[in-house]
């Protein structure tokens, strides 16, 4: 079959590769739809930190949002797999540890995550191989975009249920791109009073074609009381920027990484009496993220600004947009092109 095989920083060439096969407990998917992450460019680059401290290393399959149908079951896999359109969780933990028996299995000391970490094959390719534990069956009303947009739209809903809002309650949310975009629609989905604070006046278009008509920069931001701020950006000042405004005794929010390191200053956050919450991936959120899809009150599709094929998955890593995108910030890849 053919995949997408990064070699090395700045290499990246579709190959013909070996197909999966569904070993015990674990199914083969055909994929319809993969999304293009800020990881990816991260392992495509070579920045991502886990190159550096080996628990990542070339050759390496990216991608791990994605959608397809299970086309074949392993020995221990209900038959009733078989034929049905599906997204799964991207960490997939030992199974067998105290964390992953409480359910933090994202967190398991033996993690391995699909197209990122311990050389876990990933979504770029015509197939995939996946436990079945680690499946979520997708509606049909949920379509191939949506899918593709589960595990951040799992990631977003996270971090909206961790700021603790009550309906009604005012969040700002740090950051225009794909997670803080979906930050926002989910939010709003809960009934939240949704504002967004972007880097620049064309940073903001796309959210107020959303409906966010509370969109600002740091120099328009309005004095308000914010019951929960979330960071989704990359930018090393901002989760200071996040604990300075949010109201004490309420929550901050962190599903943002910088590059480099980011600070804050813990007298403020003792002072204030704020929590902090770190949120990394959607496991928690999938089948969250599936409900709103399926029954609209989330609709995530504007973000993609288009959808390619494998073959031209190296040049949407090395930062080109492809020829007719929209203005969303999110690009997908179609395998079967």
């Amino acid at each position: 079959m053919r995949a997408l095989v990064l070699t090395g920083p700045g290499k990246a060439e579709v190959q013909e590769v070996e197909p999966p096969v569904a070993g015990p407990g674990e199914v083969v998917v055909d994929l319809e739809r993969v999304g293009v992450c800020g990881t990816d460019v991260e392992l495509f680059t070579g920045g991502m930190s886990y190159l550096h401290t080996g628990r990542s290393w070339y050759p390496l399959r990216p991608g791990h949002e994605w959608c397809g149908r299970v086309s074949a079951v392993g020995e221990g896999v209900s038959p009733s797999w078989a034929g049905r359109r599906v997204t799964g969780d991207t960490m997939l933990g030992c199974g067998h540890c105290d964390r992953c028996r409480a359910g933090r299995h994202h967190v398991c000391a033996e993690l391995a995550e699909i197209g990122i970490s311990r050389g876990r094959p990933g979504a770029l390719a015509e197939r995939l191989a996946v436990p079945a534990t680690a499946l979520h069956h997708l509606p049909d009303v949920v379509d191939p975009t949506l899918g593709a947009l589960v595990e951040p739209g799992g990631n977003a809903l996270r971090a909206v249920r961790a700021a603790g809002l009550e309906a009604g309650e005012r969040v700002l949310v740090l950051g225009t791109g794909t997670i803080g975009l979906l930050t926002a629609l989910f939010a709003r989905a809960g009934g939240a009073e949704v504002h967004l604070m972007g880097r620049d006046e064309h940073g903001l278009h796309l959210a107020r074609s959303l409906g966010f008509t509370d969109a600002w920069t740091r120099g328009s931001l309005p004095s308000l009381a914010w019951d929960a701020v979330i960071d989704a950006t990359n930018a090393p000042g901002l989760p200071a920027l996040a604990l300075d405004l949010v109201e004490p005794g309420r929550r901050a929010v962190y599903i943002g990484l910088a590059g480099t390191p980011s600070t804050i200053d813990t007298r403020d956050l003792v002072l204030k009496d704020v929590t902090a919450v770190g949120i990394l991936g959607g496991s928690a959120g999938l089948a969250g993220a599936i409900a709103a899809y399926a029954d609209g009150s989330v609709d995530a599709r504007p973000l993609v600004a288009a959808t390619v094929g494998l073959a031209d998955t190296a040049g949407v890593l090395a930062g080109r947009r492809p020829t007719g995108a929209g203005p969303g910030p999110k690009i997908h890849i179609d395998p079967r092109r």
